[in-house]
């Protein structure tokens, strides 16, 4: 069985791989329905919990800030930023 450390080391080195941190340009047309749900689901997921995943937890500072400007420039793109927002304020205060 692979213990978590092995799995650690496995994802490092595929991350590792050259050209792993080479940008991509991509041209995605997605509704703005799943441009909130992908932003959701980007920052949840940087909401690292211990033992939930071995490649979130060993994700790099700098990973984590792309990934939250990815994600802000997606709702950005489509408008949404404000409508995110407000959202969120209604999900956090269900959680409270």
């Amino acid at each position: 069985m692979i213990t978590a450390n092995d799995a650690a080391k496995v994802f490092d080195t595929v991350l590792s791989i050259p050209g792993m941190n080479e940008p991509v340009k991509m041209d995605l047309k997605i509704s703005r329905k799943n441009v909130l749900l992908l932003s959701h689901l980007i920052q949840d997921g940087l909401k690292i919990r211990e033992g939930s995943s071995v490649l979130l937890e060993s994700i790099s500072e700098q990973g984590r800030t792309e990934l939250e400007s990815l994600s802000q420039e997606c709702l950005q793109k489509a408008g949404l930023i404000e409508l995110h927002e407000k959202l969120a304020g209604i999900s956090a205060s269900i959680k409270d």
